[in-house]
């Protein structure tokens, strides 16, 4: 599957039915999603791999995942309202994914690659929150993917020296955050965001 396509497939995600400000619940975008996809595929983390798509929402990685072939995809996600309705969309085209309602603070698992787009912690209820899925990530995966605001990698590059991990910025891009929540001011806004792959690195000795 070429990256175009891949991209025109995914841009049939469906989007939250009631997207909650707690927990920061954006769609990424598919031309953003296929990016991340198409890189983590070029880098042969994706094909006949396991991959965990943590915090999935609707479901837009773990769509991408199957698609490109992965061996076996588990998407995660504690909002009941997103896991039916990434189910649902799954079981219409025949894809072969298993969608689990759990907070990923209590699940424990194994991957080859975690592929994921972690809350920003822009909200005080959430702050923080990207630390957890990182945390999380990297304990039980030997790669991840993960989109951060652009001006919080300093600090995060410093937090996963200390994971035992390193990390690779792949590309920024300009992520679009529409109107969808009583304290927005714009129709449309757009902030810089980070691709990383970051590699868990295996014990000296």
């Amino acid at each position: 599957m070429k990256k175009k396509q891949l991209e025109i497939f995914l841009q049939q995600t469906p989007d939250f039915i009631d997207p909650k400000p707690s927990l920061e619940q954006y769609q990424t975008p598919a031309t953003i999603a296929a990016d991340m996809l198409f890189f983590a595929y070029q880098n042969h983390d994706i094909k006949s791999r396991k991959v965990v798509d943590l915090g999935c929402g609707t479901g837009i990685f773990s769509f991408g995942s199957k698609a490109l072939n992965a061996k076996q995809v588990i998407g995660i996600d504690k909002d009941n309202d997103c896991i039916r309705v990434a189910s649902s969309f799954a079981q219409k085209h025949h894809l072969d994914i298993t969608f689990l309602v759990q907070d990923i603070k209590d699940y424990d698992f194994s991957a080859d690659t975690v592929l994921m787009n972690p809350p920003f912690g822009a909200q005080k209820s959430n702050q923080h929150a990207d630390r957890l899925f990182l945390e999380k990530a990297i304990a039980h995966a030997s790669v991840v993917y993960s989109l951060h605001l652009t001006k919080t990698v300093p600090f995060i590059q410093k937090m996963i020296k200390s994971l035992d991990a390193t990390i690779e910025r792949a590309f920024d891009v300009s992520f679009p955050l529409k109107s969808q929540f009583f304290f927005h001011k714009k129709l449309m806004d757009t902030v810089s965001v980070s691709c990383l792959r970051i590699i868990h690195l295996p014990a000296e000795g």
